[in-house]
């Protein structure tokens, strides 16, 4: 979830769902594989939630509520508790929703660009 959430840096709190969850929230779940998982919701259909980390261009679908275990409640950034529910978080989550899929072709093109400018592609 960088960079809103640094590892070693930062944590959150968790508290069980409340089902259906909403387009922004960060609930932690289990992938199929097993694998934990912290990304913010982003989208909703019939096939579950479409899922994303802050810093990632690709997007997860299908994680339904089965997968999910709890959902961050409130969080400690860099030592300061925020709450989900203070204005300025709230600004930055509808920001990073908003633009979500804008991000994916630019990023992957950053992606791309990066390789062709290294030799890696």
């Amino acid at each position: 979830m960088n960079p809103l959430l640094y590892q070693g840096r930062d944590f959150v709190f968790i508290e069980k769902p409340v089902f259906p969850l909403e387009i922004g929230d960060i609930p932690l779940y289990r992938r199929d594989d097993g694998a934990f998982v912290l990304h913010r919701i982003v989208g909703k259909d019939v096939k579950g939630y479409t899922l994303s980390g802050d810093n990632q261009f690709l997007l997860e679908q299908g994680i339904t509520d089965d997968h999910v275990i709890g959902v961050v409640t409130s969080m400690c950034i860099d030592g300061s508790l925020i709450e989900v529910t203070d204005p300025d978080y709230i600004k930055h989550k509808e920001k990073y929703v908003k633009n979500v899929k804008r991000r994916y072709p630019i990023r992957r093109f950053r992606h791309w660009f990066y390789g062709v400018r290294h030799g890696k592609k």
